[in-house]
């Protein structure tokens, strides 16, 4: 898949790994020429300019974008990449530094796919800490195993089965799943796959080849 994200900080820029690692295309729009300059040194294609104007976004491509992330720590600037991105067709993901407050939610939510609370979910992990909990857990299983996102295509050997009788190697799980862009919810028992389809999947990185090949066909390492 590929994805558009605005901002190179701190979330920005680890989200780009993630994605990267995981194997998706991403390109970064970032108007901090020291923060471009980082991102470009890590070998990610890099957009120097304003993420909240039209002309800089459009130079990401975005008629070929999946879905764009508004994540720097301006909102507005957020919100207008987010807008832009959905009038070209992308899932759209705002990221939201305040405390969580209900008036900010219901302004921004209605307009985008998703609401995202970064320095929220730090604090959450700090106070599991506290209390004595392990929020090391999360860091520890995806050590091991990596969860991707795979598009089924037309010719995809899966296409027509019910999600849940898809056969994969046995530390592969399907997590979620999805119709083209739709929110990917935990896989009702009559979902069928279609051609488009997502796929969340979890599994070991050594089995990984053999879920592509299995999910995109016989095709899909030789394109990764």
């Amino acid at each position: 898949m590929r994805f558009v994200i605005v901002g190179a900080g701190r979330v920005g820029l680890r989200t780009a790994r993630i994605l990267h690692e995981e194997g998706h295309d991403v390109t970064l729009v970032e108007n901090d020429s020291e923060k471009a300059q980082r991102a470009q040194d890590e070998g990610f294609m890099v957009i120097e300019g304003d993420g909240a104007s039209e002309d800089i976004l459009e130079q990401a491509d975005l008629e070929s974008a999946d879905a764009i992330g508004g994540l720097t720590g301006d909102l507005n600037v957020n919100f207008a990449a987010c807008m832009i991105g959905k009038h070209h067709g992308c899932r759209a993901v705002l990221r939201i530094d305040e405390d969580y407050r209900e008036d900010i939610y219901h302004t921004y939510a209605d307009d985008v796919d998703e609401v995202v609370y970064p320095e929220r979910l730090g604090a959450a992990g700090a106070k599991t800490a506290l209390l004595g909990g392990d929020f090391n857990v999360i860091a520890d299983l995806t050590a091991a195993l990596q969860l991707t996102t795979l598009v089924v295509p037309d010719d995809s050997p899966v296409v027509g089965q019910p999600v849940h009788a898809i056969e994969l190697p046995e530390d592969a799980r399907v997590y979620a799943h999805g119709h083209g862009r739709e929110r990917m919810t935990i896989p009702l028992p009559d979902a069928t796959v279609e051609g488009g389809d997502q796929l969340a999947v979890i599994a070991e990185r050594e089995a990984l080849p053999e879920v592509r090949k299995r999910l995109q066909g016989e095709g899909s390492e030789a394109s990764e």
